[in-house]
């Protein structure tokens, strides 16, 4: 990550007295909670972005910062407004079959960022390559509902049996197996937006070159400098490019949220993402109205693989799950307003009840406690054999926090574990390679359905599935869900299949989440949103404004 420019400690940046400096033309003043900028370039957001991309490709992304760049370059079918609402995107209309399965799509007429016209064909190529295996995109099974996009990622059928196809050039067709009520979302999805047909075969794994890349959204990659930063700039080509005030954005990984807090007072983020718990009591005394917190449809949890000792032993992951003290976790090491979880599903999510939980929701600690020493008892552990895992997660400041909390609370079973700190790059590709034990995760919503959570645990989401979860009975009511109309009726069936999950215990969800953002005031049309996307297209800058 690049350092930020100012070698103070935190107490220089916390402690009371007032020193002015200059950084990169700014002038601000520390210590008195002041951060002032005089700079007039109103054309350059300067953004901290969680972590350091694996990939630019919208195909083969995984994760949220990854999305926050992808997706101010690139535009599917339906994209995000302001409110992260879905919109009409590339297609300016469409429209379906009366059984619902079938829809087409008019592209409008824009081009890519090198003035060739974006085309349907450019669609066609798209899906086919995302669910193509020999693209290996680990995000493929979301795309499922498509006709024949199993088969065809399974290798069992050609790419050109997908149910995707060009009318015309401006007219894009899909056929689904069954009817999507969460379409309009789905297609604002990053593995649903396009790339450019004529770079890709042209250049190959080469494509994401700033000097070949074309984008069919607001900005076009300049830069790349790995661990450093990310830059785009505008995209004149972009069918709304009078809409867009940004010229340049500039995204550095911000996984040291400490470190990430003093940059922003430093004048060098505009905003930044994660903060770290003990510092928000701080920020509301001193930098009053920076600090947003949204609610945010996701869950964070503790994964197990389930495909080696000892989370292999279902009785393992329900002791462990049992011992963690969710209250404790939310309210005293979150502290931002984050809740207790007992299920995998978020509240509030469009057409379920939500009403499985954890068998033990209910319990007091202690009863817990004496439930999970006694099912460790009846899997072989013991004083004389005690429970030992290891367990990996992000280096962030908070991850930190929780996994000294979960170490502590697990040590009351009788578990000896071993913490294993990463950057978030490298904690991901271990998971997925199931190059763990248990493990911290999150999720949040691709889309606003049930399904998009109980996805984590169908067997057919492959490589999503990180845990190798399978179980028959919940792949079948979640295939069952999927052919029926009933909205009330289905969302019953998805609480059957939640429930089944949740007593099989492949996941020990923690607690439902809220989106940290600290927000300069200079930054407008920022508007807090349940699935934390703000598309750099809607934002403007007031360089005049103090943050004071």
């Amino acid at each position: 990550m690049a350092q930020t420019r100012l070698g103070l400690s935190r107490r220089a940046l916390m402690g009371a007295g007032a020193t002015l400096a200059v950084v990169g033309g700014a002038a601000f003043s520390l210590g008195g909670g002041t951060t002032r900028h005089t700079s007039f370039d109103d054309r350059t957001f300067n953004r901290g972005n969680s972590a350091e991309p694996d990939t630019l490709d919208p195909q083969k992304i995984q994760t949220s910062w990854e999305n926050n760049i992808v997706g101010d370059m690139f535009l599917g079918l339906m994209t995000e407004d302001a409110a992260a609402k879905p919109v009409l995107g590339a297609a300016e209309s469409y429209s379906q079959s009366g059984d619902g399965l079938v829809y087409r799509f008019k592209i409008r007429d824009h081009k890519w960022s090198d003035g060739v016209p974006v085309t349907a064909q450019d669609f066609v190529f798209s899906f086919q390559r995302i669910l193509d295996p020999k693209t290996a995109a680990q995000y493929a099974s979301l795309l499922y509902p498509i006709k024949n996009a199993q088969a065809v990622n399974g290798g069992k059928m050609p790419v050109t049996a997908l149910g995707v196809r060009a009318i015309d050039d401006r007219t894009f067709e899909m056929a689904f197996e069954y009817q999507v009520p969460y379409l309009p979302e789905l297609l604002k999805h990053y593995t649903c937006m396009p790339v450019p047909k004529h770079v890709v075969e042209k250049h190959g794994d080469q494509w994401l070159q700033p000097q070949n890349i074309a984008t069919n959204g607001a900005y076009v990659l300049k830069e790349w400098v790995p661990n450093d930063h990310i830059t785009v700039v505008k995209n004149p080509q972009f069918y709304d490019a009078k809409s867009v005030h940004i010229e340049t954005v500039n995204y550095y990984p911000a996984q040291d949220y400490a470190a990430a807090l003093k940059r922003f007072r430093a004048g060098e983020f505009d905003i930044t993402e994660g903060v770290p718990s003990s510092e928000f009591g701080w920020l509301r005394d001193n930098l009053p109205g920076t600090l947003r917190v949204t609610p945010y449809v996701s869950i964070s949890y503790v994964q197990f693989n389930l495909t080696k000792p000892p989370f292999n032993d279902m009785r393992v992951r329900q002791a462990v799950s049992m011992a963690i003290d969710r209250e404790i976790m939310a309210s005293r090491v979150m502290c931002a307003g984050e809740r207790a979880a007992y299920t995998m599903v978020p509240p509030h999510i469009s057409g379920y009840p939500g009403k499985p939980r954890l068998d033990f929701a209910g319990a007091a600690m202690p009863q817990r406690i004496a439930k999970a020493k006694a099912l460790l008892a009846e899997a072989g552990y013991g004083p004389a054999n005690p429970l030992t895992f290891d367990y990996n997660f992000q280096a962030t400041s908070d991850a930190r926090l929780i996994a000294v909390a979960l170490q502590s609370m697990w040590k009351g079973i009788g578990a000896n574990v071993s913490l294993h700190p990463a950057d978030s790059q490298v904690h991901y590709n271990q998971l997925r390679r199931q190059h763990f034990q248990a493990a911290w995760a999150g999720w949040s919503a691709d889309y606003n359905d049930a399904k998009d959570f109980l996805f984590l645990g169908q067997t057919s989401s492959n490589d999503m599935n990180i845990g190798r979860y399978s179980n028959p009975k919940f792949d079948a009511l979640v295939a069952q869900s999927d052919v029926t109309r009933d909205p009330v009726q289905r969302g019953v069936i998805l609480e059957q299949a939640e429930q089944i999950m949740l007593d099989d215990s492949p996941f020990a969800p923690v607690y439902y989440g809220v989106s940290r953002n600290i927000v300069s005031k200079q930054v407008r049309n920022w508007i807090g949103n349940d699935v934390n996307i703000n598309r750099t297209r809607y934002i403007r800058l007031d360089r005049a404004v103090a943050e004071v």
